[in-house]
Order: structure tokens, then sequence, then C-alpha cells
């Protein structure tokens, strides 16, 4: 596949490399694998729904990158990576699932055809793509190598978003405000709830002018009543009720990049605690964005928000945030920084977040959220135009 037929420019990709490269330079490391397909996609491009095998990029710190994985997902690889195919390699299907033989034994001859069986290897040892099987094989077909544990090197390394990458982040957004509408639109009392999903995923593969949907990393979360004191509930068939409040947390998403975005719907009157609950919120989101400024950290983003809760006597545990864009299942989340009152992280210009300081009480959920870009000056820009509040049905 001729390079420039990926999703971003060459210089784009070689910009990815080169950086992490002085990442791997800073942490000892002489080559890593990389199994994360977010990781896999923002180094090369490669994008197929094969994240079920084992599978990567091998990344040195001169020459091009390597996919390699099942040989039948290599075409793909093919047919996705900015690289040429003599970068590609594929292992056999008799790998596959067998109780005699491990891909990670193929893999392992692929280093030593590169000279680096004796390297210090960097793995993702908290990542849900690199089994504990997995290090076990190579470590014993690599017996004069060190792994380490290179976990989040890359994903480090996508914080602050490029151009290019912002740019698709905008097209998500668009999409994110037309499934959020769906949603607002559909929602009634007796609309079956997974009815009422399948309108909302339909907006979301359709996309709007200029943006194909893709699929989101984790599908609509759309819980009501009770259910919505619960944070990761997706649908059922029941019909949605009066006098309850149902939460969307929903996502476009444009060639694997995402713009989450959260609104609640109450259907009927909404009690006098949800609507005390809902200005109390409104005010820490508006806190918050204020102080998502570069050169302030993430820490000051949760700290606003918690002091205007805190005011109104409200009481919350938990992160409220995190960096967002290229993602696949079961995440849409980066792994990397967090927005809670510990962390450190340094505010920059380009970074995206998902802020997210949604409200889970006894008897109901409110989720109220935004998609965040971090600008040169001023607050943080909001990136999705769904109006911000409470929305009331009859």
């Amino acid at each position: 596949m001729p390079a420039g037929t990926a999703p971003f420019s060459q210089t784009e990709y070689d910009r990815r490399i080169a950086q992490t490269r002085t990442a791997m330079q800073a942490a000892g490391l002489d080559l890593i694998f990389v199994t994360d397909p977010s990781n896999q996609a923002w180094l090369t491009g490669y994008d197929g729904w094969s994240f079920y095998v084992h599978q990567g990029v091998l990344l040195g710190l001169e020459g091009t990158p390597i996919w390699w994985g099942r040989q039948m997902d290599a075409v793909g690889a093919g047919r996705t990576c900015w690289m040429e195919l003599d970068a590609i390699h594929g292992y056999g299907d008799h790998y596959v699932q067998s109780t005699e033989r491990h891909p990670m034994q193929d893999l392992a001859g692929h280093i030593r055809a590169l000279g680096m069986d004796s390297a210090r290897i960097g793995v993702e040892m908290e990542n849900y793509y690199y089994s504990a099987k997995a290090h076990a094989v190579l470590t014993q077909d690599l017996p004069n190598a060190t792994l380490a544990d290179a976990t989040a090197v890359v994903n480090w390394q996508r914080l602050v978003k490029s151009a290019e990458e912002i740019a698709f982040i905008r097209k998500a957004a668009q999409i994110s405000d037309k499934v959020m509408a769906t949603a607002i639109d559909r929602a009634a009392p007796g609309v079956a709830k997974n009815e009422l999903v399948a309108d909302i995923m339909h907006a979301g593969i359709t996309g709007v002018d200029g943006a194909w949907g893709d699929y989101p990393a984790i599908v609509p979360l759309t819980p009501s009543g009770l259910d919505a004191t619960a944070a990761h509930l997706t649908w059922n068939g029941d019909p949605m009720r009066a006098d309850e409040a149902t939460f969307f947390e929903l996502s476009g998403c444009y060639r694997r990049y995402h713009a989450p975005l959260c609104r609640t719907i109450y259907l009927g009157t909404p009690p006098d605690a949800v609507r005390a609950a809902e200005a109390a919120q409104l005010e820490g989101i508006e806190a918050g964005l204020q102080a998502a400024r570069a050169g302030n950290r993430t820490s000051d983003i949760a700290n606003a928000f918690m002091a205007v809760l805190d005011k109104h006597g409200i009481t919350r545990e938990g992160r409220m945030g995190y960096p967002i864009g290229l993602s696949y299942p079961p995440d849409w989340g980066e792994r990397t920084a967090s927005i809670r009152s510990e962390d450190q992280t340094v505010l920059q210009p380009g970074m995206v977040f998902h802020f997210m300081p949604a409200l889970w009480m006894d008897t109901w959920g409110l989720e109220t959220t935004e998609s965040i870009l971090i600008t040169a000056d001023g607050p943080a820009e909001t990136l999705c135009g769904t109006e911000r509040k409470l929305f009331v049905k009859d």
C-alpha cells in the first residue's frame, strides 16, 4: 500500500514515530511490541476488527515499523497501513486457538530475525490485548531478552493531538450532536429502549454531511430510573416510563476518533432534588471549564468542580474525566491522565478530554458531560453543540 493512503499524512506518522522513539530511549528500550489496537492504528494506520487474536506492531529505534498478526488479517494491514508490504508479516492459522503452539512463538522468530533477541523489549503488560500466556511464551522463547513493562509508553505520546487529529474529532463531535438529538427527539413514555437505541445507532453510523459514522468503542449506555444509579448499564426491551430520568452516554465516531457526550432526559416533572442537582452540576461544569486552561493541571478542573458541589452539599467520589481520541473497544478513553484531585498532569493546547462529572444518586442518575479541547488561550472549548441542561419531556 503506497504511503499516503492511510488516514493521515506521512509527516504525521513520522512525527508520531519520532516522538515514540524519544520515549523509548528515555525508558531504555531497544524495541517495543505494541498490542493495543489504538496504539497500532496511531503508529501505522492499521484498522480492522481482528483484535480478538494476537497481533501487534514492532517498533525499534530505527527503520520502518512492522505490523505482525494473523495471515488473513495481514491482507487488511496491507489495505490500511502506510508501510509497504515487506513490513507486514502474518502467521498461519494453525497458531490460532491451538493447544500445541502459540503465536508468540512466531513473533519470537521475527524478533530473532531482527537480531533483537538479546535486546531490552517493552511490552504493554497492563493491556486488554496482551495476555499472561502471551507474556509467558514470549519470555520462554526469548531467554536472552529482557522484557520490560512498556504500558502506556505510546498512549502518553497521543495526549496532545495534532491539527489533523483535531479535525477528525470535530467531525466525531458533529455526529455526537446528531445521535444525542435523536435520543432527545425519540425518548417518550412507552418507547421500547431497544428501539430507541436502534435509532441512535442508525444515526451514528449514518453520520453527517462530510463525515460517515464509524462504530464507537463503547455501545450506547442508556439506563433509566434505578438503573441510572449505576454507571455502565446498556439497554433492555422495557418501555420508557413517566417520572423517570434516563441518561444517554453516547459518542459519534469518525475514523476511530471519538467525542463522547452525555445528557439526561426526564419524562415528566423532575423532583426538586433533581433540579437542585442539575443547577449544582451545571455551575460546577462551568467552573471546571474555566479551570481547564493551558498551564493548569487536570486536578484544577476536578477541584473547581468539587468546590461547587461542596458548596451545594453534594458528595461525589471518583474521577471526572479522561483523555479521548482514537480508540477501539472496549473503551474510548486513552488510559493516561485523569481529571481528579490527585492527578498533576499539566494541561497543554491540543489535549482533548471527556469532562465527565456525572452524578449517580440513590434513586436516579444525572449525566451531563462535554468533550473539551484545551486551547492556547482562555478556557477549554466544548466540541459539541448540544444545549447543556436537563431535558424535560412530558
